[in-house]
């Protein structure tokens, strides 16, 4: 059933989350904020950035003075969900009515969005959008305009006018597609002085708008037409989802490996002029979906909805994979055509649909990729848009689900969908985003990652657009770390897993997990450690081996995953070994360690000669005395160092016997990190940075 298709959760009716007691005490603005979040809390009402709200407020004027009527309305680019009171913008009412008055008809709609920030009350520097007419010129107080699966499954049918009337009655209206703009504002005003006791209409294709006088009872309103769709749905959808099964299911580990090996392949093919993150989805929707007889016919017919399709393209590609014949390297064996028969595809929809006007056609890969009995991938410039464009494209399989079983499932016509894709304001709005920073779209993971170091590397990598994931033994450091980075980046950029890096099968898991997560991997980290400390006649044979350990065989398992990785991607690959200054110079009573350091740095260079023909570029950070932050500074070993250097301070010590008497911080050894993993060096390789504050003994040549 439709309602019961959200992020494979089964669900019943909306509920009414209204706390009028909560309410009460709020301002008119205030309503609309808390009215705004409740609806956007919840995906079957609408997707994240997706549906507007708006309240027409009596405010003190500024300017001259006496009571104004103004327009609250999201701003643009704003989420209902997430919104905060300074995401909305504010208009004089009584300058939105006076635009009527410059209207030069249906070919000048576009500038009439350049008058609005001539409506601007009280300089409020939040841009209105493109809806600000659909919200103000409807003439009652409070308004909602969502976008609910249940009510585009409505839109998106092939009789969705008759289907309104059936199932609302004259309660709510219908209008026929239009994109989204001024011409639509003055059709729904229209359309509610024609029609004073309708409390909302249905938008062809696109979605629902309701109205009333105070916020609650907005809020409620469209509560209860969501509702009403769903239970005739439940009532009247009772086909075979999508002409019913035809393909079997893989099991759920099954479904992770077959993502876990195309992912990679597919970032790589799609991946040479912007780097991608990928979002793996087998959600109970998706499955039936993608098991369906009527996959390939629903896919092509694209979505329906403007948010949907700005979100996952003109339509998603279908992977060539037989799950009932799970023959995953004929499928990779396909891939390239089929990437470039898309690419082609776009190319030529672009051409049959262009404008002498329109932007220069944009990235022709596809952002959907759905394969039979496994489930979806989408991939996006970032983790948390391909996360999103995923829930877009569920929410577009439950509309079909809908229409498609109650009636004909309509997708946008390919020239509408054009005009909404390459819309000059739209281009406007991308040209106005901020440049990418340095590592957007790519994907590292470093060992070691819950220490000093290793977290101050995850911050500086995440500080430039990186997806991080934090390898590390320690599980409780390992939650703090993720949790603080997530807390300052968003949960969607970071990741976790338990490695031991002497430990092949959970070496091998975590580089999967990793793949299944973002997609693919563009650096390794390699810092996990430890430190010891002995004369050689007292170095016990465990000792040695578990310096060797952790040191060489586990930056070698690490290093042959990524490799491996990078090979299938074909798109090049970065490792960076956080080696020691006692690599090159050799300590007293630290054979095992220095040993094991000066395997590091000649594993990175037998490793350089071995990338260097396919772009794999391979580089060391040679740390020094990095006391702060680090789990292998205390106790035993901080002890043994000072007792060999005879000093009660050891962190003076290491200062004063550098060249340059500074301290060397976990942020000194991140930046050298970030700076080989970077395009900054994107001609050195087998190259060794020394972050050390000058040490004679450690000098490379």
């Amino acid at each position: 059933m439709l309602d019961k298709q959200v992020n494979g959760q089964q669900g019943a009716r909306l509920a009414n989350l209204w706390d009028e007691a909560k309410a009460a005490a709020m301002s008119e603005p205030e309503r609309l904020l808390y009215r705004s979040n409740l609806l956007g809390s919840d995906k079957r009402i609408t997707n994240y950035g997706g549906g507007n709200t708006s309240a027409k407020v009596k405010e003190n004027d500024p300017l001259g003075g006496g009571t104004v009527e103004v327009l609250w309305v999201k701003g643009s680019g704003g989420d209902v969900g997430t919104i905060r009171m300074d995401g909305f913008a504010t208009l004089y009412m009584e300058k939105l009515q006076a635009l009527k008055g410059l209207y030069r008809g249906l070919e000048h709609e576009d500038e009439m969005v350049g008058y609005l920030p001539h409506c601007t009350f009280n300089l409020n520097p939040r841009a209105a959008s493109i809806d600000t007419p659909l919200h103000a010129y409807v003439p009652r107080i409070h308004v909602d305009h969502m976008h609910p699966d249940a009510i585009i499954a409505i839109a998106a049918s092939e009789n969705s006018r008759e289907l309104t009337q059936q199932i609302f009655g004259d309660d709510i209206g219908w209008l026929p597609w239009k994109r989204p703009g001024y011409e639509l504002g003055l059709w729904l005003e229209k359309f509610c002085k024609e029609n004073p006791d309708a409390r909302g209409v249905v938008l062809e294709s696109h979605g629902l708008f309701t109205w009333a006088d105070t916020a609650k009872e907005c809020y409620e309103t469209t509560i209860e037409i969501i509702n009403k769709a769903i239970a005739w749905f439940e009532a009247n959808n009772t086909a075979p989802a999508f002409g019913g099964a035809v393909k079997p299911v893989l099991a759920a580990d099954e479904r992770r490996a077959v993502a876990q090996t195309l992912m990679p392949v597919i970032r790589g093919l799609i991946g040479a002029d912007e780097s991608k993150v990928g979002h793996f989805d087998d959600s109970e929707a998706v499955l039936d979906f993608v098991t369906s007889k009527n996959l390939a016919p629903l896919a092509a017919l694209g979505t329906s909805c403007p948010d949907h399709f700005l979100r996952t393209k003109i339509r998603p590609l279908v992977v060539d994979f037989d799950p009932a014949n799970p023959d995953v390297d004929a499928t990779l064996a396909g891939l390239a055509d089929a990437v470039a028969a898309y690419r082609a595809d776009y190319a030529a929809y672009y051409e049959r649909c262009k404008h002498d006007n329109s932007p220069a056609m944009r990235d022709p890969n596809a952002v959907v990729y759905l394969v039979p009995g496994v489930g979806m991938i989408t991939f996006a410039k970032d983790k948390a848009t391909a996360r999103i464009s995923a829930e877009f494209y569920v929410n577009a399989i439950n509309v079909m689900r809908g229409a498609a079983g109650v009636s004909t499932y309509v997708g946008l016509p390919e020239q509408e969908a054009f005009d909404i894709e390459y819309w000059l304001l739209e281009e406007a709005k991308l040209q106005r985003m901020p440049k990418p920073k340095s590592l957007a779209g790519r994907i590292a993971l470093v060992t070691g990652g819950a220490g000093g170091i290793g977290k101050a590397t995850a911050n500086r990598l995440m500080a430039e657009g990186a997806c991080v994931v934090l390898a590390d033994i320690d599980a409780e450091a390992l939650a703090i770390a993720q949790s603080e980075l997530a807390a300052r980046y968003g949960k969607d950029f970071v990741r976790s897993v338990a490695m031991n890096v002497t430990d092949e099968a959970l070496v091998e898991k975590s580089f999967a997990d990793t793949l299944v997560d973002f997609g693919g991997l563009d650096i390794l980290v390699s810092n996990a450690g430890l430190a010891s400390s002995a004369p050689i006649e007292e170095t016990t044979l465990s000792l040695w081996n578990k310096n060797i350990d952790i040191l060489a065989t586990g930056y070698f398992l690490v290093s042959r995953e990524a490799f491996r990785i990078f090979r299938r991607q074909k798109a090049g690959g970065n490792v960076v070994f956080v080696a020691s200054k006692n690599g090159l110079a050799a300590s007293p009573g630290a054979a095992a360690y220095c040993t094991a350091k000066a395997a590091e740095i000649h594993l990175a260079r037998c490793l350089a000669l071995e990338g260097a023909s396919e772009q794999i570029r391979v580089n060391v950070v040679n740390p020094d005395a990095v006391l702060r932050g680090s789990k292998i500074w205390t106790g035993e070993w901080k002890e043994q160092r000072a007792a060999t250097y005879k000093t009660d301070d050891l962190e003076a010590h290491y200062r004063e016997r550098s060249m340059l008497k500074r301290s060397v911080f976990p942020e000194d050894i991140a930046e050298a990190i970030y700076f080989l993993a970077s395009d900054m060096s994107a001609k050195s390789t087998g190259n060794i940075i020394n972050v050390d504050a000058g040490n004679a003994q450690s000098f490379t040549r």
